[in-house]
């Protein structure tokens, strides 16, 4: 199994910071990244999003369902109290300017990458490769609040 080069997650957290800070206002740090396996439970909302060109892979970007709710809200600029068709849109809307960002990142620096429609998952559920070790960053807000961006690459 590949190891992931730092400088593959570094223009995602990047995009991550920015996109988040503009689109949400809100303040985000980021946490210890680590080796995660790809097991996910019924109280979280997962948006995946391929990752193709000179690099192979696959960005999971992890909302347990309050946070979920509160981007949400944060989003569409009211309360969000279930997670609606709009609410989804919204997150997936938030995971593709990420994404966006992240590519045009990569494109400044001489890797190209093209990014998948995002796929949205709920409830159990495992992501398995043997392509590259999944790393897992947590993003903190709020001093309370999380969400992690799940990224396993490698180099084409």
């Amino acid at each position: 199994m590949a190891n992931i080069n730092v400088n593959y997650i570094n223009p995602l957290l990047k995009a991550s910071v920015s996109v988040i800070e503009q689109a949400c206002g809100l303040n985000v740090t980021i946490g210890k990244p680590g080796l995660k396996e790809a097991s996910f439970t019924h109280d979280e909302l997962l948006i995946l999003m391929g990752i193709t060109g000179e690099m192979k892979g696959q960005a999971i970007l992890d909302f347990p369902m309050p946070v979920a709710l509160q981007i949400a809200s944060k989003m569409c600029m009211m309360e969000v109290t279930e997670l609606s068709e709009i609410a989804q849109s919204a997150i997936c809307e938030l995971c593709n300017m990420i994404m966006g960002n992240t590519a045009t990142l990569f494109y400044q620096s001489g890797t190209q990458i093209d990014i998948t429609p995002p796929t949205i998952c709920k409830g159990n559920v495992s992501f398995a490769n043997n392509f590259a070790a999944n790393i897992c960053i947590p993003l903190n807000y709020e001093d309370k609040y999380f969400f992690a961006i799940n990224i396993a690459i490698k180099e084409d």
